[in-house]
């Protein structure tokens, strides 16, 4: 099967510690090679809010970009994100070197991150 570089961008408003211990455990079974980032503290994009955890993961997958954005989609639903607090926002930035999310790339959190998983 076909290996496919990825990168998944986690994002945790609420409960931040063990929601992204969480989620970065279940990555593990979807994304194979799991290199993490460290783990950065940033405010809420809009400026007002909740404090985020934020981290990213690169790896490889044998799952087509449908079935893993699908994958991630799941995650997030079994941990109930509802509105403003956000249990676990997983986001695929990269896929085969094919950027998603263009606007979130330019942010300093994912600069500052993208080195430790390069």
């Amino acid at each position: 099967m076909k290996q496919h570089e990825v990168i998944i961008a986690l994002g945790s408003n609420y409960c931040q510690s063990a929601n992204m211990m969480w989620a970065s455990q279940r990555l593990t079974s979807l994304v194979c090679g799991s290199k993490f980032s460290r783990i950065l503290w940033t405010k809420d994009v809009s400026g007002k809010g909740r404090m985020y955890q934020n981290r990213l993961v690169r790896g490889t997958t044998t799952l087509a970009v449908e079935e893993l954005e699908k994958q991630l989609k799941e995650i997030e639903r079994a941990l109930h994100r509802d509105g403003e607090k956000v249990t676990i926002d997983l986001d695929l930035m990269e896929y085969d070197f094919v950027r998603y999310h263009l606007r979130d790339w330019d942010r300093p959190y994912i600069q500052q991150l993208i080195g430790d998983v390069k």
